[in-house]
């Protein structure tokens, strides 16, 4: 998906166990154009099965997130949401887990889910800026134009009130909700052009 990364770790093992660098800025800003500012990190538990998204933030200015999965499983979700992208309305997967210590970095005006495929699983987040709930904004995960394909592995889905009042994304965009991508464009070009 355009504007979003995975990340896969050079793991040093030995017979203590499995040392690698899970975040490297530098690394990242060469792929990305810009550094990765971080102002909040946050960690969620899981049951298996829960869905957690498609949750995104109002840009500017947003919401980049750094995701990684330190204990247990789970299916990662990037959903194009910005209106006249050439990619609106897909989405790509990813699995996380602490086998391969995968990271994915997923730039504003993306949308996001997971769905934990294990008991417990637990997702730390390195984020661009501070959750704001006025700016926050959902997408229903279970909106079949967007089709989300959850693994008959992590059981029946478990959401949130919250995410299953979300709108659809048609909805969200008859509403104005959805970020417009050149806007989002123009959005990473300061972003690009800070750093330089």
């Amino acid at each position: 998906m355009p504007d979003s990364y995975e990340i896969t770790p050079i793991l040093r093992t030995d017979d203590r166990g499995v040392f690698f660098e899970s975040y490297r800025f530098d690394r990242l800003e060469e792929a990305v154009g810009h550094p990765l500012t971080l102002r909040q990190a946050n960690t969620s538990v899981s049951k298996k099965g829960v869905v957690r998204g498609i949750h995104y933030a109002e840009v500017p200015l947003g919401q980049a997130k750094y995701v990684t999965c330190t204990h247990g499983a789970v299916l990662d979700f990037v959903v194009d949401i910005r209106v006249g992208s050439p990619t609106y309305g897909q989405w790509d997967s990813v699995r996380l887990d602490d086998v391969d210590y995968r990271s994915i970095y997923i730039a504003e005006g993306l949308g996001h889910a997971f769905i934990a495929l294990t008991e417990g699983a637990i997702v730390s987040y390195l984020v661009s800026d501070v959750y704001n709930p006025v700016r926050e904004r959902g997408i229903d995960p279970r909106d079949p134009t967007v089709g989300l394909v959850f693994p008959a592995e992590a059981g029946e889905p478990l959401l949130s009130e919250k995410d299953l009042q979300a709108p659809s994304l048609a909805e969200a965009a008859d509403a104005g909700f959805l970020p417009d991508a050149a806007a989002v464009a123009a959005f990473y070009a300061s972003l690009n052009g800070a750093s330089a």
